[in-house]
C-alpha cells in the first residue's frame, strides 16, 4: 500500500527532471505587458497545457480577450469523500527593463553554486513560475505513486497577473461552474523567512494611476521662458508632494473614510513577528516614511498607502538640454485597507489633482478598475490543515501573516465563486522579483513540492475524521 513517504521520495528520486523543466518553462520570455511577449505567452500556455495533461489532467488553452487562460481538471468522476480543490498560478511575468543592469541573462536560467545554494537566475523564477510548478510538480507525483490525485482538482494558470487580470473577472464568471470547489489554493506569495513558512491571510486592495499635467505650450528654451511659463515637472512635483503630510499620512481629503483601525489582538500578533530580526534583515529603511503611531510591520499590512511609482518629463537624455517640459507624467499605486473603495479613493484623488492644477494646464488621467482588500478567515479547516502540512515539511511553526502586496483574484474567487481561499507561496524578499537578476533556488523548489504533499496527506487526514 502506498504512503506518503513514497511520494516525497518520488520528489526528490526525480527532482533532476523537475527542475530541467521549470528551468526550460523560466527560458521562455512570457512579459505579459508588452505586445512583442504576445508570441511567448502562447507559447508558454501550450507548453503548461502539454505538461498538465502529461500527468493525467485534461488540459485546454482557452482564449480571452486578452491573454489566455490554461485550465485544468481531473477526469475521475467525484466521489463524496474527496473535496475539489482549485489551484491558481500564473505564468506570465514582468518586462526585464534596462538588461544592462543584469549579471545573468533573464531568459537563460542555469544552475549556479553560490552563498551554499544552488541558485538559478531568471524573470519569473520567483515571481510565479516556481511557485505554480511545486504544485504540478506535487500532483504528478501523488498521481505516480498512488494512480489517481488526492481530490477533484482543478488548476487554474493565468497569463495577465503582472498588470492587473483584466480578463480574468469575464472568465472566472463564463466558467463559473468549471471553477466551483471547496477551497482555492493560491500559490503566488511569500515565506517568512528562508526556513519558516507562512500563510497570508490579509492582503491589501490596489488601484493603479496615471497622472499627465500639460502647459499650454510645447518644449520651450528654458533660458528664454522658465521664469514665467509653466513647467509641468514643477507642478506635478508640487501635486506630488502634497500627497503626504510631515506625520507620513495620506493627506487626501476622505482617504481614511471607513478605515477601522487594525484590531488589538492582530496588532499584539504583529508585534510580536516584528521581534523577529529576519523581516527587515535585507532592506534599509533609512529615509522612509511610515505613519505616525504605527510599527514599520503595521504600516505594511494594515494602513493604507499611496506610492509614486515612477515620474517622466523634459530632458531624459544623457546630454544637457536646457528644456522647460510641455508634459510631464507620474504613475502612482494606492495600496488598500478593509472599508476603501477603489473607485472612491480613486475620485478623490483625481479632485485632490484637479484642484491643484493651474489655470490654462491641463490634467489627465488614466487608471481604471483595482481590487478591494482582503482579510480571510484563521479559521479555516483547510488553511489549519495547510499550516500542519507546511509544519511537518519545514519543521518550523507556520506564520499566519499580512502582506502589503494585492492578489485580485483571492477577491474574485471568494465573491464570484464564494469559495475559501488559502494564499500560500514560496517566495523570499531576497529572491529580487520585478528587479533585476530575479532568483530563486533549488532546494526551495524541492521543498515547495514536498510541501503540498503534506497538506495533500493532512487534507485526507481531515477527511477521514470527519467522515
Amino acid at each position: 500500500m502506498p504512503k506518503t513517504e513514497d511520494v516525497l521520495r518520488d520528489i526528490d528520486d526525480k527532482f533532476d527532471i523537475t527542475l530541467g523543466k521549470l528551468l526550460e518553462l523560466v527560458s521562455i520570455p512570457s512579459i505579459s505587458s508588452e505586445p512583442t511577449g504576445e508570441e511567448a505567452i502562447a507559447r508558454a500556455a501550450e507548453w503548461l497545457r502539454h505538461e498538465l495533461s502529461s500527468i493525467g489532467l485534461a488540459a485546454n488553452v482557452i482564449e480571452t480577450k486578452g491573454h489566455p487562460v490554461v485550465l485544468a481538471r481531473s477526469t475521475t468522476a467525484s466521489t463524496e469523500d474527496k473535496p475539489r480543490l482549485l489551484f491558481y498560478g500564473h505564468y506570465d511575468v514582468q518586462p526585464v527593463g534596462d538588461e544592462g543592469q543584469w549579471k545573468h541573462p533573464p531568459f537563460e536560467p542555469t544552475v549556479i553554486e553560490e552563498d551554499g545554494l544552488h541558485r538559478f537566475y531568471g524573470r519569473g523564477t520567483s515571481d510565479s513560475k516556481s511557485q505554480l510548478w511545486t504544485f504540478i510538480e506535487a500532483l504528478r507525483a501523488w498521481k505516480a505513486v498512488y494512480g489517481d490525485f488526492p481530490a477533484d482538482v482543478i488548476v487554474l494558470l493565468e497569463g495577465e497577473e503582472e498588470f492587473g487580470s483584466p480578463s480574468l473577472p469575464a472568465f472566472i464568471a463564463a466558467y463559473r461552474e468549471e471553477l466551483a470547489c471547496d477551497v482555492a489554493f493560491i500559490c503566488d506569495a511569500e515565506m517568512w523567512s528562508a526556513t519558516q513558512p507562512a500563510i497570508t491571510t490579509q492582503l491589501k486592495g490596489l488601484v493603479h494611476e496615471r497622472v499627465t499635467i500639460s502647459s499650454p505650450n510645447p518644449d520651450l528654451h528654458s533660458g528664454h521662458y522658465g521664469a514665467v511659463a509653466a513647467n509641468p515637472i514643477r507642478i506635478l512635483g508640487t501635486i506630488l508632494a502634497s500627497l503626504h503630510d510631515d506625520k507620513g499620512r495620506v493627506a487626501i481629503d476622505g482617504f481614511y473614510d471607513g478605515v477601522r483601525d487594525i484590531p488589538d489582538a492582530v496588532r499584539r500578533q504583529w508585534r510580536e513577528l516584528s521581534r523577529q530580526p529576519e523581516l527587515f534583515a535585507d532592506i534599509d529603511l533609512a529615509g522612509g516614511i511610515a505613519e505616525e503611531g504605527y510599527s514599520p510591520i503595521e504600516a505594511m499590512w494594515g494602513r493604507p498607502t499611496v506610492d509614486i511609482n515612477g515620474i517622466t518629463g523634459g530632458n531624459q537624455g544623457p546630454g544637457e538640454r536646457s528644456v522647460l517640459p510641455g508634459v510631464a507624467t507620474a504613475r502612482l499605486s494606492f495600496r488598500l485597507v478593509a472599508g476603501q473603495s477603489p473607485k472612491t479613493i480613486r475620485q478623490r484623488f483625481r479632485s485632490h489633482v484637479e484642484r491643484m492644477v493651474p489655470d490654462g494646464c491641463r490634467v489627465e488621467f488614466e487608471g481604471q478598475g483595482g481590487s478591494s482588500a482582503v482579510v480571510l478567515s484563521q479559521d479555516s479547516p483547510y488553511l489549519k490543515a495547510a499550516a500542519r502540512g507546511l509544519q511537518k515539511e519545514w519543521e518550523s511553526p507556520v506564520v499566519l501573516r499580512g502582506t502589503g502586496g494585492a492578489i485580485p483574484l483571492v477577491e474574485q474567487f471568494s465573491e464570484a465563486l464564494q469559495t475559501e481561499c488559502v494564499v500560500i507561496g514560496f517566495i523570499l524578499p531576497s529572491d529580487a522579483i520585478h528587479a533585476p537578476d530575479e532568483r530563486y533556488d533549488s532546494e526551495r523548489l524541492r521543498q515547495g513540492a514536498r510541501s503540498w504533499i503534506r497538506i495533500f496527506e493532512e487534507i485526507r487526514a481531515q477527511m477521514s475524521i470527519q467522515a
